[in-house]
């Protein structure tokens, strides 16, 4: 069980990668928005609802195994909060990489709260929750910029 949450929480192993690990770790997320965006709104909403409940679980659960709540290797969170960035979206590669460099650069400058939930919560729901945040933020540039390109 400890081996298949180390993986789940590395996305795969993407996570182990020795450069930016959250860059590498969030590409999970492309081939998941393929495989969800088809799915009716109901459907991908149950769907992220329950990946979100689980990721709290493994993330919290690899942080005790690697003795730090935020360890560089889970990236699961990543993938989360690309998800939420693309939620709801049609698959198109116009939308994956918009919404991947989005998603990366709120989760990397942590615009509040996510900045405060990363600092003083220091569970997998805090390690999850700050990518949520920095996807809410991510969907709606996403959003925007594809409603000025017409």
């Amino acid at each position: 069980m400890r081996r298949f949450t180390l993986f789940l929480s590395s996305n795969a192993g993407l996570g182990y990668f020795p450069l930016a690990p959250g860059t590498f770790g969030s590409l999970a997320g492309i081939p998941m928005f393929y495989l969800l965006a088809g799915l009716p709104a109901g459907l991908y909403l149950a769907t992220w609802t329950a990946l979100l409940f689980v990721s709290f679980w493994i993330c919290d659960t690899a942080g005790g195994i690697y003795g730090q709540a935020d360890d560089g290797r889970i990236v699961l969170d990543e993938l989360v909060g690309y998800l939420t960035t693309t939620a709801l979206l049609p698959f198109s590669w116009q939308n994956a990489l918009f919404g991947f460099v989005f998603f990366r650069l709120f989760d990397i400058f942590k615009l509040p709260p996510a900045r405060q939930i990363d600092h003083h919560l220091k569970n997998g729901v805090g390690v999850v929750l700050d990518d949520v945040i920095a996807g809410l933020y991510g969907a709606a540039t996403l959003r925007l910029t594809l409603h000025l390109l017409g």
